[in-house]
């Protein structure tokens, strides 16, 4: 009789969302971003240009009304919902890495495979930034009182003469981090798995949150360079959207697939 060696099934990985990426990657994927833009450039410069038009109306309306006072939680809460909006521009690197032909109607008509499921996604992310809003105007309220906001000519020695200035900005730049890194770790790798894949939202935030986790540094240093690309956006008056949200977007899409499809 012939014995067969006994074998075990392998044991689980401990971390199995953990993929020993290191914080250069994220360069690799700005490049990727990069390359992406320039590969048939029109309809990602045109989703640029949208983003830019409807943030510098959004901006120009809120000055007109006298809403100034919200102007910048409203931007820094954009980073909180850029994610969802890059929806298209991920659409458009899957097609370029399929060889599918890339027009902006592609970018603009949108059909994620996890059908309607990407809308959760984007309502957990629009409550973020309302909750963000009125987090904003609480800090504010919290260290100025009643006092009325002095405009836009008046903040700047407001908020970096005076003791309660700084200590206001301490405050509110750790509550903003704190959201701003929750809609991160929920999204990053969220939306592009739903546009691409059918998968639950549920399951698709929750395995977001543990990709983020286990590979900290190097998600770190990717949200570290978006964030100094939008500060970069912002210095330009928002024109800086053309180009950087289209490359924020396709590199998000190239960080999704380094960092979900290794084994």
């Amino acid at each position: 009789m012939t014995l067969l060696p006994a074998t075990q099934p392998p044991l689980p990985r401990l971390r199995p969302f953990e993929r020993h990426l290191p914080p250069t990657r994220a360069c690799a994927w700005l490049a990727g971003g990069w390359s992406d833009l320039w590969a048939a450039p029109w309809p990602s410069l045109a989703y640029g240009f949208a983003i830019f038009f409807a943030s510098a109306s959004l901006v120009g309306g809120m000055l007109f009304s006298g809403w100034d006072y919200i102007l910048f939680p409203a931007l820094a809460g954009f980073m909180v919902v850029g994610p969802l909006l890059a929806t298209g521009l991920y659409e458009k690197s899957r097609r370029l890495e399929a060889g599918e032909p890339v027009r902006l109607a592609d970018l603009l008509r949108v059909r994620a495979a996890s059908g309607g499921q990407i809308l959760f996604v984007g309502v957990l992310l629009c409550v973020l930034f309302l909750l963000w809003m009125r987090a904003a105007v609480i800090v504010y309220a919290l260290f100025f009182g009643l006092r009325p906001f002095p405009g836009l000519g008046h903040v700047t020695a407001m908020l970096f003469t005076t003791p309660t200035g700084w200590t206001m900005l301490v405050v509110g730049s750790v509550v903003g981090s704190l959201f701003a890194s929750f809609a991160f770790a929920v999204s990053v790798i969220a939306v592009p798995m739903l546009l691409a894949e059918q998968v639950d939202a549920f399951t698709a935030m929750g395995r977001s949150v543990a990709l983020v986790w286990n590979n900290l540094p190097v998600m770190l240093a990717w949200g570290v360079i978006a964030l100094a690309v939008f500060l970069l956006c912002v210095a330009s008056g928002m024109a800086g959207l053309v180009i950087g949200f289209p490359l924020l977007g396709h590199g998000t899409w190239r960080a999704y697939r380094d960092v979900w499809s290794r084994s």
